[in-house]
């Protein structure tokens, strides 16, 4: 039985709310009528505890099974954040927030995650505890580590905990999941190049700092080059690149550089670090200038712990089948802050299908409401099989 009936009986409320969701975007931890919407449901759908304010604008909602022989919760976590991106997809439910979108699906996995909540509360049928975890600011802002902080494991009991994404191309029904590191740990520099500004036509009494930022950008791509092991994974993109000065006939005083740095493993994140500090500055020392760096660590690592990776993928099995379950899923060097969770708890993050829809962060981008009830089968299964009555 690979979708749950009862979850596609509910499949036009859920799509209703995934919907109305999406036509009310918010961002980051400005969530007042998406935390609402969620709590006013859990409520609803008798959950026996439903907290609000956790991590600013979290929301956590406890369902206990039948019987609590065992004594183990486990945590389900959804985002709940939108994207300051405009939308661009023309669809009747389309966002009404100008310059707002959900334009990763977090709208779908808060209504999956509903769906599964409503489920498991008229049903029950398993022995512990179930927290679902509405998180705030996925989107750059770290919510999760702000749940955390907030004592979210320790004050739920929670003792393991999972997380979910849609991933367009995947076909609807499947999953994809790997042990150890999944998502890239995402950190962020910027770098301030100064000069000497002067008249173009006298380059010879300035200190061109466009000259030594234009240097840089090439030279920092020799770290991933020429100072890493070619069987690790390393990003360094210089993404911004901004004189202070705007005219055709001014040699600047300073640019300012943005970028970021995607890594998969701690030693090679460090490294990264120090190699852009030093051919910063040194390569503004070789031009006359100087360089001022500010580095930015952001989310860690996201992985998964080995044990709890192949038990969801288990139960991913059970909802799609295990010729639709890739177990050694491509690591991504997009970031998650779901990382945060890990870090506190053994857990897993598992992707499920989106289909043939536009890439996440696109302004075109849909969540397919064909993939919901095949991601709140996984989580109710997820918590049947973790918790199963004696």
């Amino acid at each position: 039985m690979p979708v749950i009936p009862r979850l596609n009986e509910l499949l036009p409320d859920i799509s209703a709310w995934r919907r109305d969701l999406h036509q009310h975007p918010e961002l980051l931890y400005d969530l007042p009528r998406t935390a609402a919407f969620v709590a006013d449901k859990l409520k609803a759908f008798g959950c026996d505890r439903v907290q609000t304010g956790i991590g600013r604008t979290g929301v956590v909602g406890v369902i206990k099974g039948r019987t609590n022989q065992s004594g183990k919760v486990i945590g389900l976590r959804a985002d709940m954040d939108a994207l300051p991106i405009t939308e661009a997809t023309g669809l009747p439910h389309a966002s009404r927030n100008s310059g707002l979108m959900h334009a990763c699906g977090h709208d779908g996995h808060t209504a999956m995650l509903l769906g599964a909540a409503q489920y498991l509360a008229e049903t029950r049928a398993f022995d512990g505890t179930a927290v679902v975890i509405f998180q705030p600011a996925e989107e750059g802002g770290a919510g999760g580590k702000a749940m955390c902080q907030d004592g979210l494991m320790k004050n739920f009991g929670i003792q393991e905990v999972y997380g979910m994404h849609n991933m367009p191309e995947l076909p609807i029904g499947s999953f994809a999941i790997r042990p150890g590191a999944f998502f890239a740990a995402t950190d962020e520099f910027i770098i301030e190049v100064i000069g000497k500004g002067g008249h173009a036509a006298k380059p010879h009494e300035a200190i061109d700092p466009t000259v030594t930022a234009s240097h840089l950008v090439i030279a920092l791509q020799s770290i991933a080059s020429r100072s890493l092991d070619p069987m690790k994974a390393l990003v360094v993109s210089v993404c911004s690149f901004r004189t202070s000065s705007d005219a055709h006939n001014v040699i600047p005083d300073r640019v300012r550089l943005k970028g970021t740095v995607r890594t998969m493993d701690p030693d090679v994140r460090k490294m990264a670090e120090e190699k852009i500090r030093l051919i910063s500055t040194q390569t503004a020392l070789a031009f006359g200038a100087t360089a001022q760096v500010d580095y930015l660590p952001n989310y860690p690592v996201m992985a998964n712990a080995p044990a709890q990776t192949e038990f969801a993928a288990r139960v991913a099995d059970l909802v799609a089948g295990a010729d639709k379950v890739n177990r050694d899923a491509p690591a991504i060097m997009g970031g998650e802050d779901f990382a945060y969770m890990l870090l506190e708890r053994p857990g897993a993050y598992i992707l499920t299908g989106n289909g043939n829809s536009a890439m996440l962060h696109h302004s075109a981008y849909e969540f397919n409401d064909a993939a919901i009830p095949h991601g709140a089968s996984y989580w109710v299964k997820l918590v049947e099989t973790a918790l199963p009555t004696t």
